[in-house]
C-alpha cells in the first residue's frame, strides 16, 4: 500500500507505458486487498482507480498551464481530456453502485488513503415483506391451486353426511349400527384411504422424479383416480365396497407431495416461499367452506327436497328419481367427481412440467391449448417466435458464445442415491411432520362424528337400536369434570355449517394474520409456537357436549352459546393449523439433502403423514367408541392432546435447511464455473 502512495506522489513523466503500469498496479492491489468473489466487483474497483487517476492528471495539467509550462501539446491534451470524460460517463453507474456497497467503499479507502463512508443504518438492510402480486409464475400457481382445491372439496363434502350414510348400510329388516360401531367404521374408512397412500406415496414421488412420468403425469393420475373412486364410493350400497373404493382412491393419489415439489420448483427464492406454500392450505380451507355445505345440501335429496326429487316432484315423476332413491348419498360424489375431472382437464391443457429433464420435451396438451387460443379465440400467444438453433444463434456473436460457455447446463445429471437421503435433519423433520399429520388428520375425521353423535338425555338407558339416543352403561351418572358423554346431534346441514366455520376462520387467518406474523417470526419459530395451541383445542372440544343449549336433548344442540363455543374451539385449532401446515411444508422442502431427490422427499413425507393419519383415526375412533360406552366422551380428545404435546416437543430438534445439504462430486466446480 505504501508503494502505491509513493507512486502517486511522484511527478508524472507523461509516458503512456508508465500510465498503464500504474493503472495495472492499482488494479492488482485492489484485487488482492478486496475479498470480493465475483469478477464484476474487481472490475468496478479498477474502474474507480482509473477514474481517479484521470482526475489527478487533469489537475496536474491545469497546474502546469497556470505556471506557463508548455510541455503538453494542445492536441494531445484535448484527446486525453476527451477520453477521460468518456470514461467518466461510461463508468458513472458503476461508481454509484460502489458507493452504496460498504465493502467497495472500504477497499477504495484502503487504496487511496481516504476515509471510507459510514455503513448504511440497519433499517436500510432490513428485508422487505413480499406481496401476493409479486409472486412469480402466477398462472401456473393458479392452475396448481385449482387442482388442489378439487381434492379437499371432494374429501370434506363426505364429512357432512358420512355418519348418516354409514347408518344406512344395513339390511331392510335389520337395525342400524350403533354409534360406537359407526365411529369405528369412520376410522377404518379414513385409514383405508391414508393407508393406501402410505403404501404408494413414495412410489409416486419416485415416479415424479423420473423422466418416464414427471410431475404433471403423476398429478393427472391422482386427479382421475380420485374422480373414479368418488363415483364408486357414492354408488356403494354396503360398507365393504365403500372401503374398497376408498382404498382405490388412496392408491392412485400421491398429489400432495408432488404439488409441493412443483411449487418449490416454480418459486425458488426463499422470500416467496412463505406465501407460495400457503396456497395449498388456503385451498384446503376454501374446500372446507364449500365442501361440507355442498355435501350437506346434496345428501339424500329425495328426503331433503321431496317436492323436487321425490315421488310427484318436479323432477321425480311418479316414483321419484330412482337412482337418488336407491343411492341417496351419490349426488354429492357425482358433483365432486365433475370438479375433479375439470381440474384434470385444466392441468392437462395449462400446467407446465417443472422436472428439469422434461422441460424441453413437447407437451401436447400445452400445444393444443395454445393452438385453440390462437386459431379459435384469436388470442396472441406470448413469446410467439421461432427458436434458433444454438449454432445459428451464436455463429456471429463472440460475446454470446463466451457467456454460453459459462452458463451451459451440466451435461452429467447427478442424482443422490436413496440410501443417502436419510440425514439427521430429514429424520427429525419427518418425525415432527408425522405427529402433526396424525392429530390434525384425526381431528378432521373425529370432529364431524362428534357433531353427529346424539346428545345425552338424563334419565334414559340403552337405546336398543334407536339412533336418536346414546348407548349408556348401566347405572350411569355423569359428574364433573371428566365423566360426561354425548355429542351435539347436528343434522347434515348444521354439520356443513360448523365445518364451513372452520374454513372461514382458516382462510381469514391465512390472508390477514399469517403473512405478517410468519414474516416477523420466521418459519421455524412460528412452527414451534403454533404447535402449542393444538393441545388447548383438543382439551376444550369435548366440553361442547355440556354447553347450555336452547333445545333440550335429544334434539340438536343450538343457541348462541353453543355456536360461540364451537367458534372458539375452531379459532384455536385453526390458528395453530394455519401456521403449522405451511411451515411444515417449507421445512420438508428445505430439508431435502439434494435437488435431485426433492420429489422423493415430498413423497416420503406424504407417506409418513399417510401412515400416521392411518393409525391415528383408527386408534382414536376406537377410543371414541370406548369412551361412549363408558360414558366418557373426552377420552379420545384428551389422548389427541397428549400426542400433540409430544409433537410440540419433537419440533425443537428440527432445523431449517437449504435444500442442498449434500454436494455430489463435480457440483462445486460447476457452480464456480457458472458464477
Amino acid at each position: 500500500m505504501s508503494g502505491q502512495q509513493d507512486d502517486r506522489s511522484r511527478p508524472s513523466s507523461g509516458h503512456s507505458e508508465e500510465d498503464v503500469d500504474s493503472a495495472a498496479t492499482t488494479l492488482l492491489a485492489s484485487a488482492v486487498s478486496s475479498n470480493a468473489n465475483s469478477f464484476d466487483k474487481d472490475r468496478k474497483y479498477a474502474d474507480i482507480e482509473l477514474e481517479r487517476y484521470g482526475e489527478r492528471e487533469a489537475r496536474r495539467r491545469d497546474d502546469l498551464e497556470d505556471a506557463g509550462d508548455s510541455a503538453y501539446n494542445n492536441g494531445a491534451e484535448e484527446e486525453d481530456q476527451g477520453g477521460a470524460a468518456e470514461d467518466e460517463h461510461l463508468l458513472a453507474h458503476d461508481t454509484a453502485a460502489l458507493n452504496a456497497e460498504p465493502r467497495a467503499a472500504e477497499t477504495a479507502s484502503r487504496v487511496d488513503g481516504e476515509q471510507a463512508p459510514p455503513p448504511p443504518p440497519p433499517a436500510a438492510e432490513k428485508r422487505q415483506q413480499v406481496s401476493w402480486s409479486s409472486l412469480p409464475k402466477k398462472t401456473q400457481l393458479a392452475i396448481l391451486t385449482l387442482a388442489r382445491l378439487s381434492e379437499p372439496l371432494s374429501q370434506t363434502s363426505l364429512q357432512a353426511y358420512l355418519f348418516y350414510q354409514l347408518k344406512s348400510f344395513h339390511a331392510p329388516d335389520a337395525s342400524p349400527p350403533s354409534d360406537a360401531n359407526v365411529a369405528s367404521q369412520v376410522g377404518i374408512l379414513a385409514a383405508a384411504f391414508t393407508g393406501a397412500q402410505f403404501m404408494t406415496a413414495i412410489m409416486w414421488g419416485r415416479l415424479a422424479d423420473t423422466e418416464l412420468f414427471g410431475r404433471k403425469r403423476v398429478i393427472l393420475i391422482g386427479l382421475l383416480g380420485s374422480c373414479i373412486s368418488l363415483l364408486g364410493f357414492g354408488f356403494s350400497g354396503s360398507y365393504v365396497p365403500a372401503v374398497l373404493w376408498r382404498i382405490v382412491g388412496g392408491m392412485l393419489n400421491g398429489n400432495m407431495g408432488v404439488m409441493r415439489t412443483m411449487i418449490s420448483e416454480m418459486v425458488k427464492e426463499k422470500k416467496f416461499q412463505s406465501r407460495a406454500f400457503l396456497l395449498l392450505p388456503m385451498t384446503f380451507n376454501i374446500g372446507v367452506i364449500i365442501g361440507p355445505l355442498l355435501g350437506g345440501l346434496l345428501a339424500d335429496p329425495v328426503g331433503s327436497y321431496p317436492g323436487i326429487f321425490g315421488p310427484g316432484g318436479s323432477l321425480g315423476g311418479e316414483d321419484g328419481v330412482w337412482w337418488l332413491t336407491k343411492w341417496p348419498y351419490a349426488l354429492p360424489n357425482v358433483v365432486s367427481a365433475v370438479f375433479l375431472f375439470g381440474s384434470a382437464v385444466g392441468v392437462f391443457f395449462g400446467l407446465e412440467e417443472t422436472l428439469e429433464g422434461l422441460k424441453d420435451r413437447p407437451d401436447y396438451g400445452l400445444r393444443l391449448s395454445r393452438w385453440v387460443l390462437r386459431i379459435i379465440f384469436r388470442c396472441r400467444v406470448k413469446q410467439d417466435y421461432a427458436v434458433l438453433s444454438e449454432h445459428e444463434a451464436m455463429a456471429d456473436d463472440v460475446e454470446m458464445r463466451a457467456i454460453h460457455k459459462h452458463q451451459r447446463k451440466p451435461s452429467l445429471k447427478r442424482k443422490l442415491p436413496f440410501r443417502r437421503i436419510w440425514t439427521p435433519n430429514v429424520l427429525f423433520v419427518l418425525l415432527s411432520h408425522g405427529l402433526l399429520a396424525m392429530h390434525v388428520g384425526t381431528f378432521n375425521a373425529l370432529w364431524f362424528v362428534f357433531l353427529s353423535t346424539p346428545r345425552y338425555t338424563p334419565g334414559t338407558a340403552n337405546n336398543d337400536g334407536d339412533s336418536t339416543t346414546l348407548h349408556l352403561p348401566p347405572g350411569y351418572h355423569p359428574h364433573a369434570p371428566f365423566t360426561f358423554t354425548g355429542g351435539l346431534a347436528l343434522p347434515p346441514r348444521s354439520i356443513g355449517t360448523a365445518l364451513a366455520i372452520l374454513g372461514v376462520i382458516g382462510i381469514s387467518l391465512q390472508l390477514l394474520l399469517y403473512p405478517r406474523l410468519s414474516f416477523r417470526l420466521g418459519t421455524i419459530t412460528s412452527y414451534r409456537y403454533s404447535l402449542l395451541l393444538f393441545p388447548i383445542a383438543y382439551i376444550l372440544t369435548p366440553f361442547l357436549a355440556v354447553t347450555p343449549s336452547t333445545l333440550a336433548a335429544p334434539g340438536q344442540a343450538s343457541g348462541t352459546l353453543v355456536w360461540m363455543a364451537i367458534t372458539l374451539v375452531l379459532c384455536v385449532q385453526v390458528t395453530a393449523r394455519t401456521f403449522a401446515l405451511p411451515s411444515t411444508a417449507i421445512l420438508v422442502n428445505n430439508s431435502s439433502p439434494h435437488p435431485s431427490v426433492l420429489g422423493t422427499i415430498h413423497g416420503i413425507a406424504q407417506s409418513v403423514s399417510s401412515a400416521t393419519r392411518t393409525v391415528g383415526p383408527v386408534l382414536v375412533s376406537w377410543l371414541y367408541g370406548v369412551g361412549l360406552n363408558k360414558g366418557v366422551v373426552g377420552m379420545a380428545w384428551w389422548s389427541m392432546a397428549a400426542v400433540a404435546v409430544v409433537g410440540a416437543i419433537a419440533a425443537w430438534w428440527v432445523r431449517e435447511g437449504d435444500g442442498h445439504e449434500i454436494w455430489l462430486e463435480g457440483e462445486a466446480e460447476e457452480g464456480d464455473g457458472k458464477g
